[in-house]
């Protein structure tokens, strides 16, 4: 009973001297001093997003509209914006909306295929097989007399090259009206008609 009591001391006396010591030690004994610690995070506010604003171009993923295409700054653009307008207005001015954006879209196909010129303006301008590519450039036609048309041609054509994504013609290379049928229109695939114009995608286009 006596060794229980005094082993109780003992462990009793061992514990208070460990707490003192836990007490007695501090940063300062090691050189290291307390700094206060800070959370703060210098935040700016953004400002509210204007859910009123017209998308750019690029996001538009159900097509173009007459209406956001009006609501843009008037176009301006280099020499191959400048080759698209004219090639909108000469070959499909009479078009639906749908119709102008598609032969847009082929002439763009065009550019990313390994199979043609790799510029617009190369695209359109393109000869071969005793002819032009695009009938309005062995016309002669430089002059776009239709001041209405000729901004609508325009606006397409800006926002088809800042990236509007192409939901139409499902990759088509080749389109014609349909009061003919070129030869090459038997061993392309057919992939849209819209308005009076029928759609191809030729193959190895997509390299």
């Amino acid at each position: 009973m006596k060794r229980d009591l005094a082993a109780l001391a003992l462990a009793m006396a061992l514990a208070a001297n460990t707490a003192a010591a836990d007490a007695g030690w501090t940063t300062g004994m090691f050189g290291l001093m307390p700094t206060p610690a800070s959370f703060a995070v210098d935040l700016k506010p953004l400002p509210a997003p204007d859910l009123d604003a017209p998308l750019p171009a690029i996001a538009m993923t159900g097509g173009l509209t007459e209406d956001w295409l009006m609501d843009q700054p008037r176009p301006t653009g280099d020499e191959q914006w400048q080759c698209l307008t004219e090639a909108l207005y000469f070959e499909a001015r009479g078009e639906s909306l749908e119709g102008q954006i598609a032969v847009a879209e082929v002439i763009l196909n065009r550019v990313d295929s390994p199979l043609y010129p790799r510029t617009v303006c190369g695209v359109v301008k393109q000869r071969g097989g005793g002819g032009c590519q695009f009938s309005y450039v062995c016309n002669g036609k430089a002059k776009m007399r239709e001041k209405g048309a000729a901004d609508l041609a325009g606006r397409i054509a800006r926002a088809m090259l800042d990236g509007a994504p192409r939901v139409l013609t499902d990759g088509a290379t080749h389109f014609h009206t349909k009061g003919v049928r070129p030869s090459w229109s038997k061993r392309f695939a057919r992939t849209a008609s819209i308005g009076a114009h029928l759609f191809y995608r030729q193959p190895g286009a997509n390299g």
